[in-house]
């Protein structure tokens, strides 16, 4: 697939890796970011520059988005001079956000009126997965296409499936993120539990983190909770963007997930509270202050 030409939109925190790997592998790249300064790295690895997501479909084969919320991916690939408009019969386009399972097949749609391929293709692993290349890829699409894009997939994650029809890629991300919030409201609360205690984080980590506890969020996040790391490897706006799609498509089958909605709200007050740029570990501070002993 190195013959292909490859487009790529969105260079924020795992945007950019993502990109990077690309490049690593010998595929060259159009790209396009809403602020060119966050794709210079790229452009100073050879990538080149185009200003606008249709002049990035211009210039490619194949275009992979990875942006911030579902009104960006709408702009994005559906716009004036979105990805969809500079496409041709034939080409392919990956839609990596997380976004909501109803727009992907929208896009599903609109693509095979223009002979287009999509796949809706969510990953999970945050920055680290995305650094390290071992991302989670849940995907959504027919099979041929997944199978061309496959090659590619595997230069920026190790578990790759393809789960269903247009959406189901979206509808396994939000069965992940509804996993990960009941997960981060317990590490959260038993971290504060062990400050408060006056034991030492990082030693209790080494011991429930290979347990029964055992998860992702406890060896990672607790351990940058444990060292007041609340710089973003996922967004507390973009989870909260992504609870609000899972509490929406609850809505839409009747199912009450109240353990979601309570999650939810806490992570909404670290907005309120100004944190929406913090990491999800940043969910701590609410408790913390919740709990009036402010800071770690």
């Amino acid at each position: 697939m190195t013959s292909q030409r490859i487009g790529w939109i969105g260079t924020g925190v795992m945007g950019l890796s993502m990109c990077s790997h690309l490049l690593e592998a010998g595929h060259g790249l159009t790209v396009f970011n809403r602020t060119r300064d966050k794709a210079s790295t790229l452009l100073d690895k050879g990538a080149v520059w185009a200003d606008t997501p249709g002049a990035v479909a211009r210039d490619s084969d194949i275009v992979f988005t990875m942006v911030g919320f579902p009104d960006d991916v709408r702009e994005v690939i559906l716009g004036d001079d979105g990805v969809l408009a500079g496409t041709r019969p034939g080409d392919t386009l990956v839609d990596m956000t997380t976004s909501s399972p109803d727009l992907a097949r929208t896009i599903f749609q609109e693509g095979a009126s223009k002979g287009v391929n999509t796949l809706d293709a969510p990953v999970s692993g945050g920055d680290v997965g995305a650094r390290e290349a071992t991302l989670a890829i849940m995907v959504g699409g027919d099979r041929p296409v997944f199978d061309a894009v496959r090659p590619l997939f595997e230069v920026l994650g190790k578990t790759i499936s393809l789960m269903g029809g247009a959406g189901a890629g979206q509808h396994t991300k939000m069965t992940n993120q509804i996993l990960i919030a009941g997960t981060m409201i317990g590490v959260v609360e038993s971290l504060l539990y062990c400050r408060r205690a006056g034991m030492d984080a990082h030693r209790v980590i080494d011991v429930i983190g290979q347990g029964a506890a055992s998860s992702w969020s406890i060896n990672n996040l607790g351990r940058r909770i444990a060292d007041g790391d609340f710089a973003p490897g996922f967004y507390v706006k973009h989870f909260v963007k992504d609870m609000g799609i899972a509490l929406e498509e609850a809505r839409r089958m009747r199912l009450s997930l109240p353990g979601l909605a309570l999650v939810h709200q806490f992570y909404v007050s670290a907005m309120a509270m100004g944190w929406e740029n913090l990491g999800t570990q940043g969910l701590y501070r609410v408790l913390d202050a919740m709990n009036r002993q402010p800071g770690i």
